[in-house]
């Protein structure tokens, strides 16, 4: 079992605190987190203000050794898979080999604002998927695709971990859960999915391959105070969200709570889990990592 933790992303305009943010990172990878994780969110349209992932990454990346830094996800549809293939390979080479990378399909956004009428999103999504390994792996790539023609393109250097940082698939349907077995390198449930539901995702997923990798984001706030905590969560989330109710997606309570309620997703088929806390994000780590994980079996 592998433990990660969300980085600091919600920042207004002038207030992002670079001392705080390099303490939180350095602290991480002193507890022992395998990986430190963003999203994305690149239009605000009504969630928090948040922080670019590859900028983000690349940020702790500098002040950090040996924690591995990923987003889950990507929305793939919003990139232009050449340009995203550079950057995550130039980050790649910078952390020296410490990248993940989480990619989704997307669903109901304003594409028209990335280029395209958000057609045909998973045909999108499959091809270039296919251009960025292409990029990432051949001195020089030639594709006549539906969407981007290349020829002779290539991008140097490529990626520091061969062939490419690990590819992590998001998704619910049955048939994005069976595309990460085929085209991925690992499935990541989502934090707005519950337990039983993931425990439903991963029987799909094993039932593809048995011994592929799985991850789960949970959201989570630990306190003395259960209520408190259940409070703390449900206006957390629905910050995030836009809505109340969605507290049973999440893990919230005592540490005692909080522990049976984490041993649940790991029974479940997580391996590796990704913690989102809400409130003080420095605090909640430290709480989790001294209170809950050395609980977990």
């Amino acid at each position: 079992m592998r433990y990660a933790i969300a980085l600091p992303q919600n920042s207004a305009d002038g207030e992002f605190d670079p001392a705080a943010f390099r303490s939180y990172v350095q602290r991480a990878e002193a507890l022992g987190f395998h990986s430190a994780w963003t999203q994305e969110q690149t239009l605000t349209l009504g969630g928090l203000p948040t922080l670019s992932p590859i900028e983000t990454m690349t940020y702790a990346a500098a002040y950090t050794e040996r924690l591995r830094l990923g987003c889950a996800v990507f929305v793939f549809p919003q990139h232009i898979p050449v340009q995203l293939a550079k950057s995550l390979a130039t980050l790649d080479q910078l952390s020296r080999g410490r990248l993940e990378v989480g990619l989704g399909v997307g669903g109901r956004r304003p594409y028209a604002a990335f280029g395209h009428e958000g057609d045909a999103l998973v045909a999108r999504f499959t091809e270039g998927l296919s251009v960025m390994r292409a990029l990432w792996t051949q001195r020089e790539t030639t594709l006549d695709g539906r969407f981007w023609q290349l020829t002779g393109a290539a991008i140097s250097p490529g990626p520091f971990q061969k062939p490419g940082p690990p590819v992590w698939f998001g998704g619910s349907h049955p048939n994005a859960l069976k595309r990460a077995v085929r085209l991925g390198d690992g499935f990541f449930g989502a934090g707005s999915t519950t337990t039983e539901k993931f425990a439903e995702q991963v029987r799909i997923v094993r039932a593809e391959r048995a011994g592929f990798p799985i991850a789960k984001r949970i959201y989570l706030a630990v306190d003395d105070n259960g209520d408190r905590a259940r409070k703390q969560i449900a206006d957390g989330l629905e910050a995030i969200y836009g809505t109340r109710g969605l507290e049973a997606v999440s893990v919230a309570g005592t540490p005692a709570e909080c522990v049976r309620g984490v041993q649940e997703v790991a029974d479940a088929g997580a391996e590796l889990i990704l913690f989102t806390t809400v409130g003080d994000q420095a605090e909640q780590m430290e709480r989790l990592a001294a209170e809950v994980l050395p609980q977990l079996s």
